[in-house]
């Protein structure tokens, strides 16, 4: 088993999922189901929903337990990409390889979508109380929430606006970086977790591996804004430094940037030790962010 077999049998689930959940683009008003598909089914590695299932997986679950979950973290996913590119805020023409949202379908239909991804989001959780266990549920559309809002990735959205043209702390750094980016990750591994029965002591360790590995993804996404090929990435490079954000390798350097993230992939498989075998692909993906150029 290597990373690209895990990534291709979660993508291939998820997105056949996603096809049947979703409203089809036939259905009135089209435009709007036209332009969420657009960004939905763009590429992408589905990282988060593929953290979700692995969770799920490392704790003795099954796939059906968490499927219209990580179809939902994607969904959310998505909707903040849309966002993210939109001119008011990165003002990015492209997303892997293809035009951004706005670009296609106008700035007013790219909210739209966005906003629209991130209610059919907690829809589709919602629907998942039939045959759920409902204790679970409300604690993963708690977990969610909060991971999605102020205190977590639009918490770091804000905060990362707010600090560009200023010089950057490491405090700084963390705290945007823990919320825009790592909150969601870590809900994603959480979540399957939930949905799989994990323990108590199970999550606790699930949580170490997915805060580690937020922090490891995002420094490896400043990395690739500074020496990423922007063929294989699908959008520019450098986009950082013209937004004056604040970064790991803006106040580290690229060498201790790519040592911090490589001791922040140890300290997560290191976290998931005791799941042995079971924990098998999630440790595949955390080493993948040591290799990775997309």
């Amino acid at each position: 088993m290597n990373i690209q077999d895990v990534f291709a049998e979660y993508k291939q689930l998820t997105e056949t999922r996603m096809k049947e959940l979703l409203p089809s683009t036939e259905v009135y008003p089209g435009v709007i189901h036209d332009a969420m598909a657009y960004s939905l089914f763009a590429g992408g590695k589905r990282f988060r929903p593929t953290l979700c299932l692995a969770g799920c997986e490392a704790v003795g679950g099954k796939n059906e337990d968490c499927l219209d979950a990580a179809c939902a973290l994607e969904c959310i996913h998505t909707y903040s990409l849309i966002h993210d590119d939109l001119p008011g805020m990165d003002d990015d023409d492209y997303r892997r390889g293809k035009l951004t949202n706005h670009k296609v379908y106008g700035v007013g239909m790219a909210i739209l979508a966005g906003d629209a991804l991130l209610t059919v989001a907690f829809e589709l959780l919602a629907k998942m109380a039939n045959g759920q266990n409902e204790k679970q549920l409300l604690q993963v559309i708690q977990e969610i929430a909060a991971a999605s809002g102020t205190l977590g990735m639009i918490g770091g959205q804000v905060v990362d606006i707010k600090s560009e043209n200023t010089e950057p702390t490491e405090e700084l750094l963390k705290y945007i970086h823990t919320h825009k980016t790592g909150a969601l990750i870590t809900a994603s591994v959480r979540v399957g977790g939930i949905l799989g029965g994990a323990t108590a002591e199970e999550l606790q360790q699930l949580t170490i591996y997915g805060e580690k590995l937020g922090l490891a993804f995002q420094i490896t996404d400043d990395i690739l804004d500074v020496v990423g090929d922007e063929a294989k990435l699908g959008k520019p490079v450098g986009s950082d430094e013209k937004n004056h954000k604040a970064t790991y390798p803006a106040l580290f350097g690229l060498e201790q940037s790519r040592i911090m993230a490589k001791q922040a992939v140890d300290d997560a498989i290191n976290a998931i030790d005791c799941f042995g075998e079971k924990a098998i692909k999630l440790k595949l993906l955390a080493q993948y962010l040591i290799s990775r150029d997309v």
